[in-house]
């Protein structure tokens, strides 16, 4: 898989390689400046946009350059002379999207440049003949069947050419695209780190590569460049893998080194605070980039899943608004406008933006798994299993489509198919307590409630964020008659709720308390029995029960019944709940947390 270190640039002029070969550090800013300066004009000269944009917008954040340092523009070689004039027409042709009418004027040319851009344009031809198709087809049966009909030709064509070490960082690029697009993983990678050596400053390349690496393990068998360039790569797939302290870490570093002002890292840290659900953080660099680049499209999507996640109407109301003014016709406007009518609950009309940003571009995992979310509204599970699935095969780290798969065939009361997803989840997501109590429901719904007490015990061991995970192994212990460790959950669960200061409605204290009046009751507590009898009086469905309570612990206080001390593992309420004050005692946890399911 890795590629060997000893590659050196292929078909770059003497003038350009020393400013493309870089450091390992950055020490010399102002080089990196060139650097970026070059490549972004290099990546525009071949269609390549988003690496221009990309080099363009970190060049930006750094110090100007003055005039005596400016790099001069690359010397024109004798085969670039004589491809010049089908170059330029050809570019003009590419640029308004004409392809097969560039591809055609740059048959026969010999220089580099016009070699790339013959055969990006032929597959960019092939791309758009078959999102045309996508789009057009009726059902997801048709669209599965739509290909590339270019990639098989422009496979065999670049393969001749790597074999005899023709290709440049740009060619050797496009050649593992193709491989990829073909589902040739493993050679994909391959070509991609040659590339990586080949052309260090290509952000296309690395990204690429970043797309095709499914964990840590992965990562560390690839032999990468020495690079700087290499930074930017690893704090991007820390941010993919979900590594996220890894990621923050990287993005510091980066900031301390000088590129503080660059709103690509400062996006970047907004993202990696969503995908640890830090949305208070996440929310606040995502209103400062606003201020910094207001015209910015970029990531905007996921600032509207925070924004309504915290059901935040009126700003995202605002968004929408802002960003159909700067470009309606963006995948990102479309998503933000369909999370609008989402939250609105006008699940029809999210539904129809989420489509139109597909149309825009077929590939865009987001979308995919926005708009399953809005056909699981809709209770149409057919629909949605095939966009989670067609998420899937964009970005198989999605964790939200494993999810969203494993609630669709839990709708379908199928627990085996929804085991396998949630599993898939909480391999992307182990410390997201959903992903366990999810799987703890479905083992329990299968009736591995040893698996299932693991799950929720986990849950609560790495932060429940629905404070739900304590009650379930409550229930289940219930369920299982071990009345202890039930007390024993139901206990720390009113404990957290009533340590963390926030004043919410948890459905499930009822239960709690009357399942420990009970218990009290039973172990003849009389004084901690009637504490939890008075709290379920202050709830509708458990007023009753508490009201009788009260009233046979009264009458057997009066029959000269007194509180027992003989029980096995006394239990009291939190301080601020008993009458009396009594003092806490911290339950020991169940044994139970160093096991993963």
């Amino acid at each position: 898989m890795a590629a060997s270190t000893s590659i050196v640039p292929v078909a770059v002029t003497a003038a350009v390689a020393p400013v493309l070969s870089t450091n390992s550090d950055f020490s010399d800013l102002r080089e990196i400046k060139k650097q970026l300066l070059l490549i972004a004009g290099l990546t525009r000269e071949r269609g390549l946009l988003h690496s221009s944009k990309w080099s363009a917008e970190l060049a930006f954040s750094l110090p100007a350059l003055p005039l005596a340092e400016l790099q001069p523009p690359p010397p024109v070689t004798e085969e670039d002379a004589q491809d010049m004039d089908a170059y330029t027409l050809a570019k003009a042709y590419f640029d308004v999207k004409e392809y097969d009418r560039a591809a055609h004027f740059l048959h026969g040319c010999n220089s580099k440049k016009a070699y790339f851009l013959y055969m990006y344009s032929r597959y960019l031809s092939g791309e758009k003949k078959k999102d045309d198709e996508t789009v057009d087809s009726l059902g997801p049966l048709e669209k599965g069947q739509v290909k590339n009909e270019a990639l098989r030709e422009l496979r065999v064509e670049l393969s001749k050419k790597h074999q005899t070490r023709e290709l440049d960082g740009f060619g050797l690029y496009l050649y593992g695209v193709v491989l990829r697009k073909l589902d040739l993983v493993k050679e994909a990678i391959d070509v991609f780190v040659e590339a990586t050596h080949v052309l260090p400053l290509h952000w296309g390349a690395w990204l690429e590569l970043c797309n095709l690496i499914t964990d840590k393990e992965m990562l560390k068998f690839l032999s990468l460049p020495d690079t700087w360039m290499k930074e930017f790569f690893l704090a991007h797939i820390y941010t993919e893998l979900q590594l996220i302290e890894e990621a923050l870490q990287k993005y510091q570093n980066l900031i301390d080194v000088g590129f503080s002002k660059s709103s690509y890292i400062v996006s970047q840290i907004a993202v990696a605070y969503h995908n640890i659900r830090d949305i208070d953080k996440a929310l606040s660099i995502f209103n400062e980039l606003r201020k910094q680049d207001p015209y910015r499209i970029e990531n905007m999507d996921t600032f509207s899943n925070l924004l309504y996640v915290r059901s935040m109407k009126s700003e995202l109301s605002y968004l929408a608004h802002n960003l159909c003014e700067i470009d309606k016709y963006r995948v990102e406007t479309c998503c933000v406008i369909g999370n609008y009518y989402s939250l609105r609950s006008q699940h029809e009309k999210a539904a129809l933006y989420f489509q139109r940003a597909l149309k825009l571009n077929p590939r865009y995992l987001g979308a995919w798994t926005l708009m399953g979310h809005e056909y699981m509204e809709m209770k149409n599970t057919s629909a949605a299993i095939q966009a989670y699935r067609h998420a899937i095969e964009v970005n198989k780290r999605d964790y939200r489509a494993w999810y969203g798969l494993g609630q669709t065939y839990e709708i379908l009361k199928m627990p085996f198919y929804c085991l396998y997803y949630y599993r898939r989840a909480h391999q992307l997501r182990p410390n997201d307590s959903r992903m366990l109590v999810a799987l703890g429901e479905c083992y329990e719904k299968l009736n591995q409630l040893v698996e299932a007490k693991k799950c929720y015990w986990r849950a609560y061991a790495v932060g429940d964020v629905e404070k739900m995970a304590l009650v379930k192994l409550a229930k289940l212990h219930e369920q299982l008659t071990e009345s202890e460790q039930a007390a024993q959950c139901y206990i720390k669960y009113i404990q957290d709720i009533y340590s963390c200061g926030e004043i919410v409605e948890h459905l499930e204290e009822s239960t709690a308390f009357r399942y420990l009046a009970q218990y009290y009751f039973k172990c003849k507590l009389w004084d901690e029995a009637s504490t939890c009898a008075q709290k379920c009086c202050a709830f509708n469905d458990t007023r009753e029960e508490g009201k009788a309570l009260l009233r046979q612990i009264l009458q057997l206080r009066n029959q000269g019944e007194t509180s027992t001390t003989e029980v096995p593992a006394p239990f009291f309420l939190p301080a601020s709940l008993s009458a009396n004050n009594t003092p806490t005692r911290r339950v020991s946890p169940l044994n139970l947390s160093s096991v993963t399911p």
